[in-house]
């Protein structure tokens, strides 16, 4: 299946530039528009698998074809991210910013190789966060120092989420699954004090006075 090839080598692309890109995120795969038969669905859900990627439920195939873990979404139910097959898109449905429940305070830099994880609010960074290290919040991410790493916001599903750097050197930024890496971020931000926000699923920077 080309089309499907295609999109997992996309995905293997956003993967390679953070690791921790669908950490801890359920994921609710759509097949209506691609249509395979029950051999397909299974090596879809069988490469995801081994990318590590968490598929709780599948749409647009026949239920039995499913292991009773991934059973059909219930109606009513939003996934945090839509990740489109290559062609035609449908237009975005709405979605509900998350709920922020509290803050974790990082009081010491984030150092290389380290993570921190708080799925249920911002995180605060009193110190930086260096180069090969990650940040990963459910809602927003505060960088009190140099972002030199990799900053994720509202990682379980929340576009309202924002992220804000003193200084801005970041490898890679996220809100809600969109992203931008270094190579694509504009010269005029590196060193700047920055808010980085999601507006139309696409990232926006402002520098801030």
């Amino acid at each position: 299946m080309p089309p499907v090839a295609g999109w997992l080598d996309d995905l293997d692309a956003v993967a390679r530039q953070s690791l921790a890109f669908f950490a801890n995120r359920p994921v609710v795969l759509n097949l209506a528009r691609l249509a395979p038969d029950r051999n397909e669905t299974n090596a879809i859900i069988d490469a995801l698998k081994i990318r590590n990627i968490r598929v709780i439920a599948v749409e647009g195939v026949d239920p039995a074809w499913l292991d009773p873990s991934l059973a059909p979404l219930g109606s009513g139910k939003e996934s945090g991210k839509v990740v489109d097959f290559p062609g035609a898109r449908a237009p975005a449905q709405p979605r509900a910013a998350a709920s922020s429940r509290g803050s974790s305070i990082i009081d010491r830099p984030v150092r290389s190789g380290q993570t921190i994880f708080h799925p249920e609010g911002d995180v605060i960074v009193l110190g930086s966060v260096s180069s090969g290290a990650e940040v990963i919040a459910g809602g927003s991410v505060h960088v009190y120092g140099t972002l030199r790493g990799r900053a994720l916001a509202g990682a379980t599903g929340n576009p309202g989420a924002l992220i804000f750097c003193r200084k801005f050197q970041a490898e890679l930024v996220s809100i809600d699954g969109s992203y931008m890496t270094a190579e694509q971020t504009p010269p005029d931000l590196i060193g700047k004090p920055v808010q980085i926000r999601l507006k139309n699923d696409a990232i926006v920077t402002d520098i801030l006075d």
